[in-house]
């Protein structure tokens, strides 16, 4: 269970309705199968020991001892065989006949979960005293987070459910939703080809869910013994648990066994983007947008301001933060000749942004303003004794500082309200100036990384919905270099300072920024993910010296994030000091330095 993964299988075998010889040998077959895969865990249908469709042969005893007899045969056969199979069959306790799981780990009947409570808290099968009942928990020495049965974060579900129309994604909903609600992963396999036809048709459905998302599944109908496996992140799960406060049921009783640790590529997918959820692009841009609408609707209204201040560079987040505001003031009604944009050219601006920012402005009809900090830093150059042919961090500062004063005085002129245009990505990074762009009124990015920053904009270009003019800006925004346009350009008036350069792929930094933060994962974890998530296009050694510079950088800048301006949460992570991400400003990172490395 390398990084927190477990290997869940769901097994669908071709039963003989009432041979249990056959469906053993069916049984086996997957076993042989699951084995070479290097599956951790198998589970099989109900009642696939003898086909699910007997009817009242359930109660005759030869079936019922045909059943035992192959239990004790399956146990005997897994002794050598390293997974955890759970199979069911119908077992005779007292007076009374339970749909059951029995639990078989190398050559021993671990227990037997029955569907329904029993007044029995241990029987005697297949010459094995067991434990018996719905209150057990199977938990592995090995790997103490794996664990299967009640109140498990593996549940296994063995079933036996007539297809009808529509069921297999009524079935698909439910155990997205089961999974999501108990914060765990669910294997589920249903009983299939080979069962009785008299007057219901089952499909074979195995499907494995984990925390709301069906992670693998296999076709219906098919003719033949058939499996499907998926790779289950338990870590994920134990965040999510903890997170959300989960209760432990105290009143399980625990049964162990063992699993020894094996190596193996990982057989799940992972997202380079994991801040757009599976599903449709337009709904979920068009989620974060309206998010971010409301919420600035909702400042103006407690504010009581008439008037939104904001600059505007010609780059994409301050496009976006420019947009956000149209939008919210065409909802609230009011003119936009409300909104002062400020376009506030300097040293580095190029000839590009500042056209795409005054079309922008003008194309949007609100109200412009252009105000050179030239000549205001090269003042305060002189004031402080800095020679401006340095083009050191106090070159850069000064900058970013004049355009915040500016912004701030020309809000209190006309009783208006800042509007922040730095980013999730940027707050993570540091990327931004103390007391200059690092502070607003209202920090309307500040819910949305970069990643998904850039989707957003280019979802609004696509769909035009600011007319045709903006959409054409907007393209050029998006196909332009990422910069702070804060060292002039080049000779040809070329951007020369290329943030991704220096810091490295936003692409990268937003996935470390959501692993680290979401889940809490380790470097190493991490690492893992990403190789997998960027295969092909970042190598191992690539994705360490970047992860490097986001752990440096995440610790060094948290004095920045803990008095940074309000602003709106969008999506699962946030770095709001006051509700999201509560760190000490002095904290270090040197353990996460040191693990990570160990991996160079």
């Amino acid at each position: 269970m390398e990084h927190g993964f477990v290997r869940l299988a769901a097994c669908i075998p071709k039963v003989t309705i009432a041979d249990c010889e056959q469906n053993l040998r069916e049984i086996k077959t997957l076993i042989d199968r699951a084995e070479a895969e290097r599956v951790d865990v198998l589970v099989f249908p109900a009642r696939s020991l003898t086909g699910a469709t007997c009817g009242d042969l359930f109660y005759q005893s030869t079936l019922l001892t045909a059943a035992e007899r192959a239990l004790a045969a399956l146990c005997a056969y897994t002794a050598t065989i390293r997974p955890l199979v759970v199979v069911g069959l119908p077992v005779l306790v007292g007076h009374r006949l339970f749909d059951c799981a029995a639990f078989i780990s190398r050559g021993k009947l671990l227990g037997i979960v029955p569907t329904e409570p029993g007044d029995f808290d241990e029987i005697t099968l297949a010459d094995e005293t067991v434990p018996f009942g719905a209150d057990l928990r199977f938990l592995c020495r090995e790997h103490p987070a794996l664990a299967l049965g009640a109140g498990a974060m593996v549940q296994a579900e063995l079933a036996a459910e007539p297809e009808q129309l529509g069921s297999a994604e009524a079935r698909r909903q439910r155990l997205a939703h089961d999974s999501a609600r108990n914060i765990a992963a669910i294997v589920y396999a249903g009983a299939g080809t080979g069962e009785s036809t008299t007057d219901a048709v089952f499909s074979g459905h195995g499907l494995i869910a984990e925390h709301g998302h069906i992670h693998a599944e296999t076709a219906r109908f098919q003719p033949d013994s058939r499996l499907v496996y998926s790779d289950i992140d338990l870590e994920l799960l134990q965040a999510e648990r903890l997170h959300a406060a989960y209760a432990d049921d105290n009143t399980v009783r625990t049964v162990p066994f063992s699993l020894p640790p094996i190596t193996r590529p990982l057989a799940r997918a992972v997202s380079a983007a994991p801040y757009l959820p599976p599903g449709s692009l337009d709904m979920h841009c068009r989620e974060a947008f309206t998010i971010q609408t409301a919420a600035l609707w909702q400042r103006f209204e407690a504010s009581g301001c008439k008037t939104a201040v904001i600059g505007v560079s010609g780059g994409l987040d301050s496009t976006l933060a420019l947009l956000v505001t149209a939008a919210t003031f065409a909802a609230m009604g009011r003119d936009k000749a409300d909104i002062l944009a400020v376009t506030m050219p300097g040293f580095g601006t190029t000839d590009r942004t500042h056209t795409n920012a005054r079309s922008l402005m003008n194309a949007l009809g609100v109200t412009c303003r252009e105000i050179s900090i030239v000549k205001a830093c090269e003042q305060h150059f002189a004031d402080i004794g800095h020679d401006p042919q340095v083009q050191d961090i106090t070159y850069e500062n000064t900058q970013a500082r004049a355009r915040t004063q500016i912004l701030m005085d020309l809000a209190n002129q006309v009783g208006g309200l800042v509007i922040g245009t730095g980013n999730l990505s940027e707050m993570a990074l540091g990327w931004s100036t103390y007391g200059g762009d690092h502070l607003s009124m209202y920090a309307i990015n500040a819910g949305l990384p970069k990643t998904l920053l850039r989707e957003v904009t280019a979802w609004l270009a696509d769909s035009k919905q600011f007319g045709a003019a903006i959409s054409e800006t907007l393209a050029d925004i998006l196909n332009a270099p990422i910069s702070p346009e804060l060292l002039p350009p080049d000779g040809a008036g070329v951007i020369r300072q290329k943030t991704e350069d220096i810091i490295g792929p936003y692409e990268l930094h937003d996935f470390f920024l959501y692993y680290v933060l979401r889940y809490g994962f380790s470097p190493r974890k991490i690492v893992c993910l990403a190789e997998h998530a960027f295969a092909g296009r970042y190598g191992r050694s690539v994705l360490i010296k970047w992860l490097e510079v986001f752990y440096r950088r995440f610790f060094a800048s948290q004095f920045k994030r803990s008095c940074s301006p309000d602003g709106p949460q969008i999506g699962s992570v946030s770095l709001s000091p006051r509700s999201g991400w509560q760190m000490p400003s002095d904290a270090a990172g040197t353990a996460w330095l040191i693990e990570l490395d160990q991996l160079k």
